[in-house]
């Protein structure tokens, strides 16, 4: 049922539920699973690129992306899962939406942030906005 994995991380508590779902779901149906990172660059930060914000800011965010994916990457190593990793920039949402088109993925799985702020009920978090904008399953983990 499943080939295709997509796990969206960023080293959150709720990506890392996600993580370990998405395993669990490539480990019982023989899928590869795909790490996907996302460096926002949609409101914090310049469209023009992650190349132009300060070096010290692309470090620390590149730094960040490496530490999630190596986390995820080891739980699919230890469970002997194929796994792939990846790090985009863009606006997370429409990022995840692209690489799950682009990839033929079968169903993503992401954490559920549990923010309740007056911007997630605005504007709907990453989460939701991944749900409205695929065209596959998409499972929300909690940790």
């Amino acid at each position: 049922m499943y080939d295709d994995v997509l796990v969206a991380t960023d080293g959150s508590d709720a990506s890392t539920a996600a993580v370990d779902h998405g395993v669990g779901i490539a480990d019982s149906h023989g899928a590869t699973v795909h790490f996907l990172h996302v460096v926002d660059v949609g409101t914090e930060m310049s469209a023009s690129g992650l190349g132009t914000i300060a070096p010290d800011l692309t470090e620390s965010l590149e730094q960040a992306a490496e530490d999630a994916l190596d986390a995820a990457t080891s739980r699919a190593e230890a469970a002997g899962v194929t796994h792939e990793r990846v790090v985009v920039e863009g606006v997370p949402h429409e990022a995840i939406a692209e690489y799950s088109a682009d990839n033929d993925i079968d169903v993503v799985v992401m954490g559920a942030s549990g923010r309740s702020g007056i911007e997630d009920y605005l504007l709907g978090s990453t989460t939701d906005r991944v749900v409205r904008s695929v065209d596959t399953s998409v499972l929300v983990a909690r940790p």
